[in-house]
């Protein structure tokens, strides 16, 4: 039987959008949106009507017959911890998408976008699938040293679970049937233990732990990082820049292109090559640790993200720790196709859509943030 499905990811400046046949793309777009236009929302939230008219408009200009559509899947936001999954997009999820209740991204946008357009469509269907507030951590990993902090879970959901599947699907295997540790490689980094389909522990990877990356310092040296707050030097907003968007590369290099400083470190500049590999031990120190969460029993460790192209970082790396488990590279991301085919299994009937309602949340302290301070970030590169 034949699915049509669009999916839609927004981004700060961008929306992509996709229309898949089954399993097959047959039209992929991604509109850029002039900054000034969208300084005039005050809120992310409110540029959804805005960025629906364009989405449907490309649609209408490339000749995409919509009442074909059975599916829209937008792109997950910043909601309330939940299972791993593909959700209907109800009114609680849409009300805490518009109201940036974990924060405001671009991200929010997805659902309130594909729910406006499949409400207009016949026997269409709006989703959203695996956000980045996933939440599976064991209890055991909620514990971060003091009782005033608890470790949360922020992280590349789509991308790792979609990598887990498509490797599963490749060993014959089910997802649920294996241990894996996989390591997204982006503009942030997320290295997670993935036991038997679900995500036990992973690190913070927006504003909190784990590898520095090309925008993130990652873990500090927290008394340093204390000190620094206090003395008054730095304002608390150019302190959280440097945490998240101003860290790793973009302090050491002053770029935050991957690409930009593997050329450096491979024409021989000694301190490109330097913080390079300081970055890939760093993973490699992360994906060590998270083959001890899973007791060492690990039938993979999988590499996935834009920087797992680059030979230098992935071969620093397999030396760490192949000795652990094999270890695969699926390099790039396609957040599209990832949606898409959640989309599809849908209407395969190969799972069911979850409810978002108070059986598929996660009961955890939510970090305390100001909501506003999120809508700077591209979290999910």
């Amino acid at each position: 039987m034949n699915h049509i499905i669009l999916a839609i990811n927004p981004g700060s400046t961008s929306t992509k959008i996709a229309v898949y046949h089954n399993a097959k793309p047959v039209f992929l777009k991604s509109i850029i949106h002039d900054p000034a236009e969208l300084s005039k929302f005050k809120r992310m939230s409110d540029q959804y009507e805005f960025r629906k008219s364009i989405i449907l408009k490309e649609l209408k200009d490339s000749h995409i017959v919509t009442e074909m559509i059975e599916a829209v899947v937008g792109r997950g936001g910043l909601v309330r911890p939940i299972e791993s999954g593909v959700y209907n997009i109800n009114d609680q999820l849409r009300r805490d998408l518009f109201e940036g209740v974990m924060g405001e991204h671009a991200s929010n946008l997805g659902g309130l976008i594909a729910h406006d357009i499949a409400r207009d469509l016949p026997n269409c269907r709006a989703f959203i699938a695996d956000p980045v507030v996933v939440d599976e951590l064991q209890d055991v990993a909620r514990i971060s040293g003091h009782p005033l902090f608890q470790r949360f879970s922020i992280f590349h959901a789509l991308n790792h679970k979609a990598t887990a599947r498509a490797y599963a699907r490749l060993m014959n295997r089910k997802y649920e049937d294996l241990n894996l540790v996989i390591a997204h490689l982006g503009g942030g980094i997320s290295v997670a233990a993935h036991r038997k389909g679900k995500v036990i522990d992973v690190n913070q990877a927006l504003d909190g732990e784990g590898p520095f990356s090309p925008e993130r310092s990652g873990s500090l040296p927290s008394g340093a990082l204390a000190k620094l707050c206090f003395e008054g030097t730095l304002p608390l907003e150019e302190i959280k820049k440097m945490i998240t968007g101003a860290g790793g590369y973009v302090a050491y290099m002053g770029t935050n292109s991957a690409y930009e400083v593997e050329l450096l470190a491979q024409d021989g500049d000694d301190k490109a090559r330097l913080i390079q590999d300081a970055m890939s031990y760093q993973i490699g120190k992360e994906i060590a640790g998270m083959c001890a969460v899973l007791h060492g029993e690990v039938d993979a460790i999988i590499l996935t993200g834009g920087i797992s192209h680059n030979p230098m970082v992935v071969e620093y790396i397999k030396k760490m720790v192949s000795y652990i488990a094999p270890v695969v590279i699926y390099p790039g991301e396609d957040e599209m196709h990832a949606l898409a085919m959640n989309g599809l299994m849908v209407l395969k009937g190969e799972i069911k859509p979850k409810e978002y309602d108070e059986s598929t949340r996660v009961n955890v302290q939510l970090p305390c943030w100001d909501s506003r301070d999120q809508e700077k970030d591209e979290m999910m590169k």
